[in-house]
């Protein structure tokens, strides 16, 4: 038996997840990137011997998401968005969470709301960064080649896409002349 439990934030609870966000990045200001991360990384590794709620562990996934998109190379995130998203990871490299990591079950929620929020933030940067790497494993698997000697880029995923866009443009004018819709009549088309 499954339970569906909704959890409203109020403005002030918000205004406390913002407040609590505002004061990692201020202790977080003499931390390097690869210490953000190393704590992000820091709070996957305490969840794995858990048995943690779906809730929470489908949150740490995002979690998952935004490290890979900071350090992966072949996705190159602009500085701006990287900093979004390293600004997003500071959170992670307090100690003093809302609630203590220890707590059995509840003890990463206050985890889990963060990464909620963040990963709304970063909706679009998250999105972008899954099709590109559903697109790379697919590629990957296209060429059969492993993924890991592979290095696909941004660059390489936008020419795809670009020829990609071209060849649907050829196949819907083809199609147009083979049922009869249309044909050209200022110029010739080859």
């Amino acid at each position: 038996m499954s339970l569906d439990i909704q959890i409203s934030l109020s403005d002030s609870d918000l205004e406390r997840f913002v407040s609590g966000m505002k004061q990692a990045e201020s202790k977080a200001e003499a931390l390097d990137d690869k210490a953000i991360i190393a704590s992000a990384r820091e709070l996957l590794g305490k969840t794995k011997s858990d048995e943690l709620p779906d809730f929470i562990a489908t949150r740490l996934g995002h979690l998952k998401t935004l490290i890979g998109m900071v350090e992966d190379v072949g996705f190159a995130l602009p500085d701006e968005d990287k900093a979004n998203v390293l600004s997003a990871l500071t959170y992670f490299a307090r100690p003093d969470d809302a609630v203590p990591d220890d707590i059995p079950v509840l003890g990463f929620l206050d985890d889990a709301i963060m990464i909620e929020l963040c990963a709304r933030d970063l909706k679009h940067e998250i999105e972008a960064y899954d099709e590109f790497t559903r697109w790379r494993v697919a590629e990957a698997k296209r060429r059969s080649e492993d993924l890991d000697t592979l290095h696909l880029t941004r660059h390489d995923w936008a020419e795809a896409q670009r020829a990609e866009v071209i060849e649907r443009m050829h196949r819907k004018r083809q199609e147009s002349y083979v049922s009869g819709n249309w044909s050209p009549t200022l110029f010739r088309i080859h």
